[in-house]
C-alpha cells in the first residue's frame, strides 16, 4: 500500500478515493442475489421509460418527483434522516425558508449518483458541473450528474461547451434553484476536497445552502470511476440503505457585495478617454496548492466558511487532495487492477 501514500491527506491521513468494502453476504448470499435480479429487472425498464419518455413530457413537477421517488424505492432507499440547522423536529413544516428553493443555490456534497437523484427528487435545482479553477459552470441535466459521479474527474470543460455562471443562470430561470458539487469529482464521503471557484459567481444576496449527503451502508459511494457493476450491485442486493441529510444555515457570497462596494460605477463626467487607456489592469487570479482559485482574501473566506460547513454536517475534514490527485490516483489504481 505504499503506492498509494501519496493519495492520503497529509494532516489527517485519509484517503478519499478508496473504495468502501462491501461486507460479505456470507450465507444471505442466496437472498442478496435474488434481490439485486428482482430489483436491476424492474429498476432498468423504468430508469430508461422516466429519462427516455418521461422526462420529456409535460407531466408537471409532481408527476416528475414521484416518477424519481420510484427510482429511489426499487433498490431499497427507504429511510431518509433529514435535519435542518436551527430547526427542531416537528418544525419543518414553519421553516420552509431554511431549505432550499427558487432562487437559491445548492452546494451539495459529492459521493454517489444517487446525490442527483435525491436533489433532483426533493427540490427539483437545475444541476451544473464545475471545473477546478474555472468560475463558470456548465449547465447539464439529471442523466449527466448521476453520470458524472462514474466518469473519469474533467480538469477543464469540454471542448465548445457553453458555460454560463450562476448568476446568468438564476436571472434565467428565477423559478428554479441551482445545484452545484464544488468539489467537482466524487469522493468516498472520507473528506471534503477543495472547491472550485464557481460558488463565487453567486449573487450577494443569494442563499447558498450547504448539503451533506451521507448513506449507510456506505459502500454506494464511487469514488473510483467506471465501477457500474460494484455500484448496481451494492445498490439493488442489500435490503435497505439510508439517506442522512443534513442541511446548513444558510450562506452569502459576501465577497460578490464587497466587490461591488469596491468597484462603483461612475458617470461620463467622471471619467474620459485618458481614464481607459490608462486604467490599472485586473488583479489576476491566484490559485492555491489545492488548485481553488480566487481574487481576493474575501473569496477565499466565503468558500471556506461553505467548505467548513459541509465539513461539520458529515462529521469528516478537509483535504488538501483535489481533483489531480484522483487523476493520478485512478491511472495507479487501475495499473493494479
Amino acid at each position: 500500500m505504499e503506492k498509494y501514500s501519496a493519495f492520503r491527506d497529509r494532516g489527517s491521513g485519509i484517503a478519499p478515493f478508496f473504495p468502501i468494502p462491501t461486507q460479505p453476504a456470507g450465507v444471505a448470499l442466496p437472498f442478496h442475489v435474488f434481490l439485486f435480479v428482482v430489483r436491476v429487472t424492474i429498476l432498468l425498464p423504468f430508469s430508461l421509460l422516466y429519462f427516455l419518455v418521461l422526462a420529456w413530457l409535460p407531466i408537471g413537477s409532481l408527476g416528475k418527483k414521484a416518477a424519481l421517488w420510484v427510482m429511489l424505492g426499487v433498490p431499497g432507499i427507504w429511510w431518509i434522516d433529514l435535519a435542518v440547522d436551527g430547526v427542531k423536529k416537528g418544525s419543518l413544516g414553519q421553516n420552509q425558508h431554511r431549505l432550499p428553493h427558487p432562487g437559491s443555490v445548492i452546494a451539495s456534497s459529492h459521493t454517489s449518483p444517487i446525490d442527483a437523484l435525491y436533489l433532483a427528487a426533493i427540490f427539483d435545482p437545475i444541476f451544473t458541473q464545475s471545473f477546478p479553477n474555472e468560475r463558470k459552470v456548465l449547465r447539464i441535466g439529471l442523466w449527466q450528474a448521476m453520470l458524472n459521479a462514474l466518469l473519469q474527474p474533467a480538469l477543464e470543460p469540454p471542448k465548445g461547451a457553453k458555460l454560463v455562471d450562476i448568476a446568468a443562470l438564476l436571472a434565467h430561470r428565477p423559478d428554479r434553484c441551482i445545484a452545484i458539487f464544488p468539489e467537482s469529482t466524487a469522493t468516498n464521503g472520507r473528506g471534503i476536497l477543495p472547491f472550485s471557484p464557481g460558488l463565487l459567481t453567486v449573487p450577494a444576496r443569494t442563499k447558498i445552502f450547504p448539503v451533506s449527503l451521507r448513506y449507510t451502508p456506505a459502500d454506494i459511494t464511487t469514488p473510483v470511476p467506471g465501477a457500474w457493476f460494484d455500484f448496481t450491485w451494492n445498490l439493488c442486493s442489500k435490503p435497505t440503505h439510508c439517506i442522512r441529510v443534513r442541511i446548513a444555515e444558510a450562506v452569502y457570497n459576501d465577497a460578490a457585495e464587497a466587490t461591488s462596494k469596491e468597484a462603483p460605477r461612475r458617470n461620463s463626467y467622471e471619467t474620459n478617454l485618458l481614464d481607459d487607456l490608462h486604467a490599472r489592469p485586473l488583479k489576476p487570479v491566484q490559485m492555491e496548492a489545492n488548485g481553488s482559485g480566487y481574487n481576493s482574501e474575501a473569496e477565499k473566506r466565503v468558500l471556506d466558511k461553505i467548505a467548513e460547513a459541509l465539513a461539520r454536517l458529515g462529521r469528516v475534514k478537509r483535504l488538501g487532495l483535489g481533483v489531480e490527485d484522483k487523476i493520478k490516483f485512478v491511472k495507479v489504481w487501475s495499473k493494479r487492477r
